[in-house]
């Protein structure tokens, strides 16, 4: 952990929780005149070695972008190559993931996937329940309105008329989880795309217009680097 200090002032603390956007595979593949789903593949390798990168440098919480709920509006033929991949990843990684202790968790509702990737990805998180290490966040269908309306007809189920902050956090995905410390988004755009509307309303945002598939561990080391020269006041002043 100590080469992340390098450069940096105060030697200030690597972020709890890093929420990737993991954004341009499709371009990526464009670029080269390849098709996108060539994009995606390279993707993966980027996403392994992120993973790894985040638990060699004591990240406590990552959690990666990966299939939001406007993802189904995309050719059908593209959605069944994507959940290939998801459910290849998955059985690939599982001894990995063990190895190196990470715990495994989806954000989202499973529940429009098809059988076989709903089985497959619980397995996983069962598989990987009771390790210590890193945790791994997965968003797939995910969208942060959808979210937030989940929590309120949750919360009205439960007969709850005025909610706290702690009790809307109780009913998000990322219940028992801290909020993001640091949000990338690849590929230079300057948006959220629907995602942690919630949870990153304090969160150090740090954009590059590296495309995914090209975004590497050095990437990912001076994101950090940049979290950690930033002075966070939370609305105070320091």
């Amino acid at each position: 952990m100590q080469f992340l200090m390098n450069n940096v002032e105060n030697n200030k603390s690597i972020p709890t929780h890093v929420a990737i956007i993991m954004d341009g595979n499709g371009r990526w593949a464009k670029k080269r005149s390849l098709p996108r789903i060539l994009g995606y593949k390279q993707g993966i390798k980027t996403v392994k070695k992120i993973i790894e990168a985040a638990n060699s440098f004591g990240i406590e919480i990552l959690t990666l972008y990966t299939f939001s709920t406007d993802n189904w509006k995309r050719p059908s033929t593209e959605i069944k190559v994507l959940l290939t991949l998801l459910r290849e990843f998955i059985k690939k990684e599982l001894i990995k993931l063990n190895n190196y202790k990470i715990k495994l968790r989806i954000l989202g509702d499973l529940s429009k996937f098809p059988k076989s990737v709903i089985i497959d990805v619980e397995n996983a998180c069962k598989t990987t329940s009771k390790n210590t290490g890193l945790k791994l966040n997965i968003a797939l269908n995910y969208g942060g309105r959808q979210e937030l309306l989940r929590a309120f007809e949750k919360m009205l189920a439960y007969g709850i008329k005025k909610p706290t902050e702690e009790i809307v956090s109780s009913f998000l995905y990322t219940a028992g989880q801290s909020d993001p410390d640091l949000l990338i988004r690849t590929s230079g755009e300057l948006r959220l795309s629907n995602f942690f509307l919630w949870q990153i309303a304090y969160s150090e945002i740090y954009v590059t217009s590296k495309l995914w598939p090209d975004f590497t561990k050095c990437d990912f080391k001076n994101a950090i680097i940049d979290f950690q020269k930033r002075e966070r006041r939370f609305g105070g002043i320091l």
